[in-house]
């Protein structure tokens, strides 16, 4: 048996996602930026897409920018806001969790003379607003701050941080790949001036993503070319995956108040099971305030890459740190800055459920982490009795 926990790294396109965007690939082939007909009828489609996102999050469709991906989107947010920011404001907040996409971003303009402030993250997983606050200067122009940790599932206090972003006169990014299609929110309740989207975290195709960009906010092109996506991001329009994504995001507005509910109980069985059955295992992170859908836990003397590899040999499929990650050696900077030490960080693993997980997944996982964690702490020397004790 084959169990898939590993939806934060990415989804199976949804059958549904599939057959909306299979026209968009043979027959209605056309550059939505045509006038004849068909044309239009992928301009159609484009639309219809974009209503659907602006839907599921509460924005309006000409606030949609669509994109490659969560990434793009990020930088889109983090370097678009800098670069239409007059020189006196110029000043970057964001916390030291961030997926790389924004902390690589902001690495790259600090190396460009931009202060970028990185806030602290608390060993519950979840960003103190007070701490962004006092990063606040006058010159702060934006304050990026993630709505879902995409390794602790931890939410953070994102409508605290846009009242205080709003009393600054600061604009306020949010990376939401990781709870769009598991929270219910709206971004003018949330206070966000620019909201990222990923597509194949929601059951569509990979290659496509969208930047909320509040109306009036100003924002610089990274790319240069046509004048597609209101001059926002030029270039062709990727429809097939643009139409995938409308139609994720239809479902998931649709599935959201049956799969949370349902996919939550099967995570604390999970995760109460293992706690149960394996000793010396923690939670990483606040467990009353995540996403549904996920767990992460250090497992003392057990290497989490051994155990990745040990459990997809008994079907059962994890991540030991963020996707685009794997294979690096260092242990995840998530992990580091709630303040594991780096041998629990490299021994932890995150386990994420999704649409198709059912009971019987659960079993069969619960059947085979146990047996697998033993013989792997077997295989591992005890510390010596005056180190354990320290």
């Amino acid at each position: 048996m084959r169990v898939y926990l590993d939806y934060n790294a990415t989804t199976p396109v949804d059958p549904a996602v599939l057959a909306a965007m299979l026209p968009y690939l043979a027959q209605d082939f056309g550059n939505a930026s045509s006038i004849h007909s068909a044309g239009q009828r992928a301009r159609a489609a484009v639309d219809r897409a974009r209503d659907s996102v602006g839907k599921l999050i509460g924005a309006a469709p000409s606030e949609i920018v669509f994109t490659s991906g969560g990434t793009e989107a990020d930088n889109l947010a983090v370097f678009g806001v800098v670069a239409a920011a007059p020189q006196s404001r110029k000043h970057i907040i964001t916390t030291a969790f961030e997926h790389h996409a924004v902390l690589n971003a902001c690495q790259a303009l600090l190396t460009h003379g931009i202060d970028v402030t990185f806030v602290p993250v608390g060993r519950d997983g979840i960003v103190d607003p007070e701490d962004v606050r006092r990063a606040l200067r006058p010159e702060t122009v934006l304050i990026s701050v993630m709505h879902a940790n995409n390794e602790l599932g931890t939410i953070q206090p994102i409508e605290e941080i846009g009242r205080i972003a709003a009393e600054a006169d600061a604009f306020f990014h949010c990376d939401a790949v990781q709870s769009v299609g598991k929270l219910s929110f709206d971004v003018n309740q949330l206070g966000v001036d620019l909201l990222s989207i990923s597509a194949h975290k929601i059951y569509g195709p990979k290659g496509a993503g969208a930047l909320y960009v509040r109306s009036g906010t100003p924002l610089e092109p990274r790319l240069f070319g046509g004048h597609h996506e209101r001059d926002r991001r030029p270039g062709t329009e990727n429809v097939p995956g643009i139409v995938g994504l409308g139609k994720a995001a239809e479902l998931a507005g649709a599935h959201l108040n049956d799969d949370a509910p349902r996919i939550v109980a099967l995570r604390n069985r999970l995760e109460e099971t293992i706690l149960e059955e394996v000793p010396s295992v923690r939670v990483n992170g606040a467990r009353n305030r995540r996403v549904p859908n996920t767990t992460n836990l250090s497992f003392e003397r057990a290497g989490g890459e051994a155990l990745v590899i040990a459990l997809d040999l008994q079907g059962v499929a994890c991540s030991s740190g963020a996707a685009c990650s794997s294979g690096a050696v260092e242990p995840s900077h998530a992990l580091l800055a709630i303040g594991l030490s780096p041998d629990d960080a490299r021994s932890s693993l995150r386990f994420s459920l999704g649409r198709a997980t059912g009971p019987q997944e659960i079993d069969h996982a619960i059947r085979v982490i146990p047996p697998v964690v033993e013989r792997l702490r077997s295989l591992s020397p005890r510390p010596p009795d005056s180190v354990a004790a320290q």
